[in-house]
Order: C-alpha cells, then sequence, then structure tokens
C-alpha cells in the first residue's frame, strides 16, 4: 500500500533569533506576547520551541516586560486560536510558520480585508526588516486592467509597506520628518476610508457583495487621488521642522 511521510527540522539559533524578534516586538509595542504551539502532540519538536522562548524570556526579557507591566505566555495553538477570535488585540503573536501564514490571513480577513494587512520581516539585530504587501500581485485585477476594464482594487497594504519600510529609515536615521511623513500617511489611509471612501472590497464587508452598487466605492485611481488629497492636507498642518 501507499503512503506518504513528512520531515521537519529546525536549528536552535533560527528558533533563538525568532524568540529574540518577537520579544523585542513586543516591547517596542507594549503588548504582552503569546508563543503558541501544539507542544502535547509535537513534543520533542514544538517542545523545543516553547523551551527555548522560555529560557530566553527567563534569563534576558522578564524584568524589561515587568517594568512595562506586560507578559509572556505559550499557550497551544488551538486555544490561542480561540482566545485570538474573541479578543480585542492589543497582543502579539508568535506562531511556527504554518500556523502563522494561516492565522495571520484568517486575522487579516476578520478585520475586514487582506488589503489591509501589514507584513514587516525582522531580523533578530533589529535594524534589518523587510516590509511587503501580504497578499499577493492580484493577477485578477490586473488582468482586467490590461483589457481596459474598471477595477477597484485595494492599495492599503502596498502603501502600509512602503511606510513601515520608511518608518524604520527614519528610525535609524533618527529623520523626524520622515517619520511623521510616514505617521501622517498611514494616518491618512485610516481616515480617509472610516469617513466613507473605500475600495470594492471594503464596501462588500459592510454591505455585502450582492447588496453593493457602484456608488458604494471609488475604482483603483479615484482612491489613490482621494488619499492624495488628503495627505495634502494633513501635510499641509504639520508644523515645521
Amino acid at each position: 500500500c501507499g503512503g506518504v511521510a513528512m520531515g521537519m527540522y529546525n536549528l536552535d539559533q533560527s528558533i533563538r533569533d525568532f524568540a529574540h524578534s518577537s520579544f523585542q516586538m513586543a516591547l517596542s509595542k507594549g503588548w504582552p506576547l503569546y508563543m503558541s504551539t501544539k507542544n502535547t502532540i509535537l513534543k520533542r519538536y514544538d517542545g523545543r520551541f516553547k523551551d527555548i522562548f522560555q529560557e530566553i524570556y527567563d534569563r534576558e526579557y522578564k524584568s524589561q516586560f515587568e517594568a512595562k507591566k506586560i507578559w509572556y505566555e505559550h499557550r497551544l495553538i488551538d486555544d490561542m486560536v480561540a482566545q485570538a477570535l474573541k479578543s480585542e488585540g492589543g497582543f502579539v503573536w508568535a506562531c511556527k510558520n504554518y500556523d502563522g501564514d494561516v492565522q495571520s490571513d484568517s486575522v487579516a480577513q476578520g478585520y475586514g480585508s487582506l488589503g489591509m494587512m501589514t507584513s514587516v520581516l525582522i531580523c533578530p539585530d533589529g535594524k534589518t526588516v523587510e516590509a511587503e504587501a501580504a497578499h499577493g500581485t492580484v493577477t485578477r485585477h490586473y488582468r482586467m486592467h490590461q483589457k481596459g476594464q474598471e477595477t477597484s482594487t485595494n492599495p492599503i497594504a502596498s502603501i502600509f509597506a512602503w511606510t513601515r519600510g520608511l518608518a524604520h529609515r527614519a528610525k535609524l536615521d533618527n529623520n523626524t520628518s520622515l517619520k511623521n511623513f510616514a505617521v501622517a500617511l498611514e494616518e491618512v489611509c485610516i481616515e480617509t476610508i472610516e469617513s466613507g471612501f473605500m475600495t470594492k472590497d471594503l464596501a462588500a464587508c459592510i454591505k455585502g457583495l450582492p447588496n453593493v452598487t457602484r456608488s458604494d466605492y471609488l475604482n483603483t485611481f479615484e482612491f489613490m487621488d482621494k488619499l492624495a488629497e488628503n495627505l495634502k492636507g494633513k501635510l499641509s498642518s504639520l508644523p515645521k521642522l
């Protein structure tokens, strides 16, 4: 009879780097950190993640967390998924690769759209980052655009990829003007949507796709123009440095 097998390995140093990045992210945000595994089943593999995280926390981060009145806790992945669904956020969730790939999209869609999802990869040194739009290339919309058809593509994730990268550059260079620009652009994106100007995917979240009419949303270029208009107004009101 046939069958299938899967093997996995990870290096302790890789897990340590992941732990440091997770603890540093939690400290920078002032949020508690949860690490989720299924160590009750994968006792050796997932158990290694659990043990290394706890060891590093106790040795290097516990006092810093307590000073900020935040905490670190390991939880089973199924318990953590349930907790995330009923929570209001405000925590950092450290996941293994597959868990994170699935749950990040689940959380993003739960809050509206994958087009609203930020993705920043951070190295343990805290200096090297990669910011990206995690939703992919939206090929279907691009093919429609090539045919001359109207599209309503949500650009927020792509914009935030740039703002998070620029904000990190500002942090490294101590560049207040660049930091303020990145913050202003993110605020404009949020304020514009909350004031009722949005792309079709967000209108569908509000009214249900079958009930959406053309007047409920802006197309890609109309939305970008609205963001540019609002950004110009916000930047003009910022104090000059």
